[in-house]
């Protein structure tokens, strides 16, 4: 296959709202002892589907048999209006506790499905050009080491916060792959541009990130309030501040950040009921109106228990820093009736308010 190809397939992608394409090798034995110490050290915490798959994540070929090359995508999220300045924007809403905050990513449509469906489109473009070929379409949804495919395809380097960092990006982007059955020129990978830096460990609210390059999930905000769907650590529960869904602070604080680029999309325009971050609002949806509000958004998933697991928590930080009624009253009269997950932390946060009161 040419160098052409690859620089049509860049060409098509473009057009279908990417922001940048790579090709990695499918030979990633090097990475496997890191992703073995990782998961030894139980980094991974619940998300025991990290272990299920063994060192196929490492192995494209093992995970899609036949594959012999690794299309790499990139897309930005920012939403089309954002500002400059918008990390100090996102800091300041980070300084108000009544305040809910949600991931930049999670403001808009689901990523999956968004980059799902364009990465489709753009395996159907190749198809059309060197005719029948096998091939399958990843979006963080299969045993894929996404960041080191990245990493070699020459998408960025990885960051000591473990995300992907671009030179004129910064991390603010999705990541997806197309393994293909077909022998494609490869991209370059870039050089690693962190130095000295240590922003991201420093800033991190519950210091999940150990060590450089190095992150116990069980720590980290994003994994608490999305994948873990049992109680929250009752130490860790002060420290998640006002995040309802996810945390950017380790990306906030990257220098290579002010180099974000906006979507070209309107899927990644943050929702008009996600403005504000309207805690009373957020705690007061029945399931029907969970369901409804989040359709088609990536927080659906995490189902109406654990937003209000979220909430309860939030709310609870709001009412150590002072009083409240509102929030009290709101958490006291949904405690008769809140699942058993619930119920405990309504109970932790008005305990935890009126232990600092």
């Amino acid at each position: 296959m040419s160098k052409d190809l690859v620089s049509e397939l860049q060409g098509w992608a473009l057009e279908l709202g990417f922001s940048q394409i790579g090709v990695a090798p499918i030979s990633l034995g090097d990475a496997e002892q890191g992703l073995l110490d990782w998961l030894a050290a139980g980094f991974h915490g619940s998300m025991h589907y990290m272990a299920a798959h063994g060192l196929k994540r490492a192995r494209p070929a093992e995970l899609v048999p036949g594959t012999l090359s690794v299309i790499t995508a990139r897309m930005d999220y920012l939403p089309r209006d954002t500002p400059q300045g918008w990390q100090a924007i996102e800091f300041d809403a980070l300084d108000d506790p009544a305040r809910g905050q949600l991931a930049l990513y999670a403001r808009g449509r689901d990523y999956h499905k968004v980059l799902r469906n364009r990465l489709q489109q753009l395996a159907d473009r190749l198809a059309a050009a060197v005719g029948p070929m096998g091939h399958r379409v990843f979006t963080d949804s299969a045993p894929v080491l996404e960041v080191e495919l990245a990493s070699r395809s020459g998408i960025g380097w990885r960051g000591k916060n473990t995300l992907t960092l671009h030179r004129d990006a910064g991390s603010m982007f999705f990541l997806g792959e197309i393994y293909v059955d077909l022998a494609l020129p490869l991209t370059n990978a870039v050089s690693d541009h962190c130095g000295q830096c240590r922003a991201c460990l420093d800033i991190c609210p519950t210091q999940a990130i150990v060590a450089p390059y190095r992150l116990d999930a069980r720590r980290c905000v994003s994994y608490l309030t999305i994948e873990h769907d049992g109680p929250i650590p009752l130490e860790l529960r002060p420290l998640i501040g006002n995040r309802v869904y996810g945390c950017d602070d380790c990306q906030l604080a990257c220098p290579w950040n002010k180099y974000a680029q906006p979507t070209r999309l309107a899927d990644f325009d943050a929702r008009p009921h996600f403005e504000g971050g309207d805690l009373l609002r957020w705690w007061n949806w029945s399931e029907a109106e969970f369901l409804h509000a989040m359709e088609g958004s990536a927080i659906r998933r995490i189902g109406h228990e654990r937003w209000r697991r979220n909430v309860a928590v939030v709310m609870g930080n709001a009412l150590r820093e002072r009083e409240r009624p509102a929030f009290r009253q709101a958490l006291q009269q949904a405690l008769p009736q809140a699942s058993p997950l619930v119920a405990e932390h309504i109970s932790w946060a008005l305990a935890a308010a009126t232990a600092e009161g």
